[in-house]
Order: structure tokens, then sequence, then C-alpha cells
């Protein structure tokens, strides 16, 4: 039954996905938009790569520290057993210097490398946040250009389209035939105002 609603929620989530896709190659704002999400996505993720690069440089280079320190102890300590005749202890002593001059020595190609590593990321993520800025001067002049073009495309409508035109033209007569209605219908009734009220003051002065 999980399986069964697993396949069934993927199905529909394909389904949704290929709606959006189909509505965005429709649309070139919302294609930039979502470019311009992956680029920040993208960013987002050389920051993370460049902050653990950082952290593992001064591992290394703590490590480093650490056995060069070492190295140098173990030095001293058998140069002392040596001049004591202290062989057993001076081989000892010795033998720890050589393992910690070799660590320190990979420890230190291993720093250098991860420090080319970091610069090689921080110039990475230098020139993909001038990109990203660049991508948002491209989208606000694509929205300004849509818009400006939205806005010709209505007044075109109203200024050039004959339907438009044409429907605009019968509203007008109407309009005109109704008001020119109204006043003859006004002009009658004060005619017939006119009139009777003439009428009237005839039959006062007969009286």
């Amino acid at each position: 039954m999980s399986n069964l609603f697993t396949r069934i929620k993927d199905t529909i989530s394909a389904d949704f996905n290929e709606m959006l896709d189909q509505k965005e190659r429709k649309n070139p704002i919302a294609q930039i938009n979502q470019y311009v999400r992956r680029c920040e996505q993208e960013v987002k993720k050389i920051r993370g790569h460049m902050e653990k690069q950082y952290a593992l440089k001064q591992e290394f280079t703590r490590e480093f520290h650490q056995a060069a320190a070492m190295a140098d102890k173990r030095k001293r300590q058998a140069e002392i057993a040596l001049k004591a005749n202290e062989q057993e202890l001076h081989e000892q002593a010795h033998k720890d210097q050589v393992y910690f001059e070799e660590r320190a020595d990979k420890l230190e190609s291993i720093k250098r490398n991860a420090i080319k590593e970091l610069e090689s990321l921080e110039s990475k993520y230098v020139e993909m946040k001038h990109k990203l800025k660049d991508l948002y001067v491209k989208r606000m002049e694509l929205k300004g250009r849509e818009n400006a073009a939205q806005a010709h495309k209505g007044m075109n409508n109203v200024l050039h389209t004959d339907r438009f035109a044409d429907q605009s033209n019968a509203t007008f007569a109407e309009m005109e035939d109704y008001i020119e209605r109204l006043e003859n219908q006004v002009n009658a009734e004060y005619r017939s105002y006119t009139l009777d009220a003439r009428i009237a003051e005839l039959e006062k002065r007969a009286e």
C-alpha cells in the first residue's frame, strides 16, 4: 500500500512538474527566474565548499605545525641521548624524528594543495557572484522590455485594431443616437409645455 501511494505521489508530482515546465516554456521571464534560482543555489553550494576547504586548510596547518614541532623535539632529544651515550634512546628518538619529519612534509604538501583548491574556489565564487549580478540586471532588462511590449500591445489594440475601432464607433454611434433621442424628447416636451401654457393664458384672458 505504501508503494502504491508513493507511485501515485510521484506520478502527480511528475505531471505537476511537466505542467510547470510547459507553462515556463511559454513565459521567458519564468524561465530566466528558474535559471537565476539555479545559479543562486550553485553559488550557495560553492560557498559551502569554500567554508569546508578553509576549515580543512586550517586543520592541515595545525597538524603540520604539531608534526614539525614534534620532529624538532625528537631531534633535540636524540642529540641529548647521543651525548649521554644512550644509544637505545638515541635510536628511538631519531626514529620518531624521521617519522614526524615525513609526516610534516606530507602535511605541508597536502596543505599547499588545499590552499590551491581554496584559491580556485574563491576565484570561481567571485566569478559566479559577478555572473549572478549580471543575471539580475538582465532579468530587470527583460522585465522592462516585457512591460513595455505589453503596454505597446495594449495601446496598439486601442489605436490600430479595426475590431476595437468598429466596436468603439458602434458604441459612440449608439450614444449619439440615444442623446439625440433624448434631446428630441426634451424639445418636444418643451414645445408641448409652451403650447399648453400659451393656451391657458388665452383662456384666462377670455374669462
